[in-house]
């Protein structure tokens, strides 16, 4: 009871907030209007849909536990709970997919809706659909029924967002679920950007200079399939722990994904890790839920909109997902036939474009009629987006090849099969259906077996290497054909003990296979390895507190490489010398609590723009930091790049920029600045954000260690002016899986489970999520009745 009185004493006075702001009386009314939106945790409801009655218990972080006689049911009371707590997510999640917001939100999202439509997404969702099997499609029927069963009942509650707007959801449908998929491969793959970019540096300068911007991670750098042998146990282990703990930080680690046999677990079974990173915000994309048949458990990580634990664990397996970042799409630019603009020329002469017609609606415009063109080798997307109009001449069009546009995509049943995979054969073999995008993939079952496998669609180019848009017209860089499965980057039960990924390369340079070069900087790799190192050479044995250590970390390598070079600068005023005196006295730890990291960080920021800044070019594609790059370029290029300029002068200056920057923000005295003030992660709700007074309520965001090369991931590629240092981007999900006991496994994201701003649930995971601890998801439903924990029914 005193949680609800605390709770509509919020809502109350949000409303009353808002009332003022939108000038509307009757503030009571305002908090109800927000109170019946929310949900309810206990009750006993009919609908049809079902085969037998649903159990559905939330524990006290609000995740929710299913308990059904199949899987189809789980799938309606998963549709049923994602619709009650993030309908609005999951509203605007399909109208991306469709091609569906500028009818909503006005022209400001016309140039999206018409990138989508180009692509053609929805269509390729609803076709996707019908190529699955007839088991996939009943649950992803079954999960709409559960969706529409909520709608149904709550057409006079929906949350504030669709009366703001004035919008009312259509009933769902598959497609709306599989279109995320396809929006997800595209989000997920870069390599048109980088093409762009690349195209762009090519007309700006040489292309031996160009490519000193995108140098080759250095030797030695850790590959995902070629895990190292760790280094035996020397008999003084206490003499080398004592070496390193100073140096590595043992107390203060984490990571992306990596996966751990039982002969290194102190179990004796394997252990799994692992945090992707995406965007920050509130709610995070992410959703927990725990998943109860007769034919077994599932738990972890879902999005609303889809009926699928993404990220998780079964009874027997475990697994987690990284980025790869292979080489997927290619830009070809098309020559359009001089004699007829109808057409364009291939190998084999002049051929016609495909054609169709989009009606795009927009909210207090004109509909807008979009013409679509399709080559053989894509959609042209030149005709919707200026980056890919900027490499094309007079008389050309660009056209994008991506894996992601396949109409027969089995990527979301490959994933449904996951979910009740037996062992880790089992989860090899349901990913033979995975298209895209690619991931780096590790698992493990409860008999011991472990690996890292990279499954998705890459294609096999006649010539070249994708780093560049080609020429449409001569075939000499056209697609003929697709890496088979059993050469993709693979490695099962390693000699090594465990396989790991950053987002590095997964593959070394003499592989036979090409899957593209634009890896991730090794910097987080890097540390993982070292902790591999560690524990070998100490002869420790992992345990779930040395995993949640390592999801921890915040020790920057980046960091640890710059500032010898920092070190050998001479200061030039009073100020430079203080700072340096300072990071030369700094172990690399991004400590929310000190000035260091933030005189390192800004300091870093600056010198990445003076030093990018002669390009010409827009560099964002390369991040905030780009460190690898510019070590190389002051190591291995400084005369030819600085020029008369001199590299050690602009990171002077750039020290300078650093401490004005931080000076105007923190004040003059720099033993007093704090890297949380600078790293805040930004936890903002995208809708509530534009609204005020409802803005700093439904502010979630909250100063924070870590950095942008943390294992404890920071920073993002994707920052406003006012906040140039935060972090955008971050690890919304963590889980850490015991495959000895999964009741032990542990669960976190970023925010709480509901979109409501008012529950109790909507932030209430944020401290934990900002410490790096996770909760557990267990109890049978006795045992969770017995605890008080809320149940809802849900019959036929």
């Amino acid at each position: 009871m005193h949680k609800i009185v605390r709770v509509m004493k919020k809502i109350i006075i949000g409303a009353a907030l808002l009332a003022v702001a939108a000038g509307v009386a009757g503030s009571v009314y305002a908090a109800w209007v927000f109170y019946r939106a929310e949900p309810a945790y206990a009750g006993h409801m009919k609908m049809s849909g079902l085969s037998a009655p649903v159990r559905i218990f939330r524990d006290g972080y609000g995740v929710p536990h299913i308990f059904a006689q199949d899987k189809d049911d789980a799938a309606f009371a998963l549709g049923y709970v994602h619709a009650s707590e993030r309908l609005f997510q999951m509203e605007m999640q399909r109208r991306a997919g469709q091609g569906r917001l500028a009818e909503l939100v006005g022209p400001s999202m016309l140039d999206v809706d018409e990138f989508t439509r180009t692509l053609g997404l929805y269509k390729l969702a609803q076709s996707s659909f019908e190529a699955m099997s007839p088991d996939a499609q009943a649950c992803f029927k079954a999960y709409a029924a559960g969706v529409n069963a909520w709608l149904k009942t709550h057409q006079d509650r929906l949350p504030p967002q669709f009366a703001l707007l004035h919008d009312t959801p259509a009933p769902w449908v598959p497609a709306d679920s599989l279109v995320w998929q396809k929006l997800m491969a595209l989000e997920l793959s870069h390599n048109e950007h980088l093409e762009i970019l690349r195209a762009r540096l090519a007309q700006k300068m040489p292309r031996d200079k160009m490519a000193w911007l995108f140098p080759m991670p250095p030797a030695g750098t850790p590959v995902t399939t070629q895990p190292l042998a760790l280094p035996a146990p020397p008999q003084a282990a206490r003499d080398v722990q004592d070496k390193l703990a100073g140096l590595l930080g043992l107390d203060h680690a984490a990571s992306n994904e990596w996966v751990v046999g039982g002969a290194l677990t102190q179990t004796g079974k394997p252990m799994l890790a692992n945090d992707p990173h995406l965007g920050l915000e509130a709610p995070i994309l992410w959703y927990l839920a725990r998943i109860v048949t007769p034919q077994g458990s599932v738990k972890g990580a879902t999005v609303p909109g889809l009926p699928i634990v993404l990220l998780g664990e079964n009874d027997h397996v475990a697994w987690g997902f990284t980025t790869t970042g292979s080489d997927v799409e290619d830009l070809f630019v098309e020559t359009i036939d001089p004699k007829d603009p109808s057409r364009y020329m291939t190998p084999d002469g002049s051929a016609p474009f495909a054609t169709r017609e989009e009606i795009i609606h927009v909210k207090g415009g004109k509909d807008v009629v979009l013409h679509v063109r399709v080559t053989r080798h894509g959609p042209v997307i030149s005709d919707v987006s200026k980056d890919a109009a900027s490499v094309a001449k007079p008389g050309q069009v660009v056209a994008l090849a991506f894996t992601g546009l396949g109409d027969k995509d089995r990527t979301a049943e490959s994933l449904l099969r996951i979910d009740d995979a037996p062992d880790a054969a089992a989860l090899i073999d349901a990913l033979k259906l995975y298209q895209a995008p690619p991931q780096n993939i590790v698992y493990a079952d409860d008999k011991g077996a472990f690996g890292y496998i990279n499954p998705g669609i890459v294609p096999v180019r006649k010539s070249g290497d994708g780093l560049m848009p080609a020429d449409g017209a001569s075939g000499d860089d056209d697609w003929v054909g697709t890496v088979p499965f059993d050469e993709l980057p693979q490695v099962a039960d390693p000699a090594a003990g465990y396989v790991f990924n950053a987002n590095n390369a997964v593959v070394g340079p003499d592989s036979n296979v090409y899957f593209g070069q634009d890896w991730e900087e090794p910097y987080r790799a890097r540390r993982l390895q070292q902790f591999f190192d560690i524990m070998g050479a100490t002869g420790q044995k992992f345990t779930l507190a040395k995993m949640e250590a390592m999801q921890a970390d915040h020790l920057s390598l980046a960091a640890r490489d710059f500032l010898p070079v920092l070190a050998a600068l001479k200061p030039q005023d009073a100020r430079q010398t203080r700072a340096l005196e300072m990071l030369g006295g700094w172990d690399g730890v991004m400590d929310a609590a000190r000035p260091e990291p933030a005189i390192f960080d800004a300091w870093l920021y600056e010198f990445h723009k003076r030093m990018f800044a002669q390009t010409g070019v827009d560099m964002s594609e390369k991040g905030p930091f780009a460190a690898m790059t510019l070590m190389s370029l002051i190591k291995n290029h400084a005369q030819d790049w600085c020029g008369d300029a001199d590299c050690h002068g602009m990171m002077l200056q750039s020290l300078t920029d650093a401490l004005d920057f931080l000076t105007a923000r923190q004040g003059p005295d720099m033993a007093a600045w704090r890297w949380g003030r600078e790293n805040v992660a930004m936890l903002t709700n995208k809708f509530y954000s534009h609204i005020p007074l409802l803005d700093d309520l439904s502010n979630l965001s909250v100063e924070s260690s870590g950095s942008f090369y943390t294992l404890d991931r920071g920073g993002g590629f994707d920052h406003d002016a006012a906040h140039p240092l935060s972090r955008t981007h971050g690890g919304g999900f963590r889980g850490i899986y015991d495959l000895a006991d999964p009741d032990k496994s542990l669960f976190m994201i970023a925010t709480g489970e509901s979109g409501h701003i008012f529950s109790p649930h909507y932030g209430d995971l944020v401290p934990m999520w900002n410490n790096v601890m996770g909760i557990t998801l267990s109890g049978t439903a006795a045992q969770l009745k017995q605890a008080g924990d809320p149940e809802l029914v849900l019959s036929p």
